[in-house]
């Protein structure tokens, strides 16, 4: 699988770039094997998007606490 675009080093400290690029990916030129692993990867990063969402969320409830005093 041509996974470039999933391991390159993301050069924006939000990763903007990177997001635009995968976005523009021509899928058409991936074979379904390929697909699957890219969707594997794919889920792994929303997981881990989601988990760093979670740990913000608790954070700001902390902060919150802390200055409500």
């Amino acid at each position: 699988m041509s996974d470039e675009i999933l391991t390159n080093d993301v050069t924006d400290p939000r990763g903007e770039k990177f997001i635009d690029a995968l976005a523009a990916q021509d899928l058409t030129l991936l074979s379904a094997d390929d697909l699957r692993q890219r969707l594997v990867r794919l889920q792994a990063e929303v997981s881990r998007t989601e988990a760093g969402l979670g740990t913000r969320a608790g954070a700001n409830v902390a902060a919150e606490a802390l200055f409500k005093k």
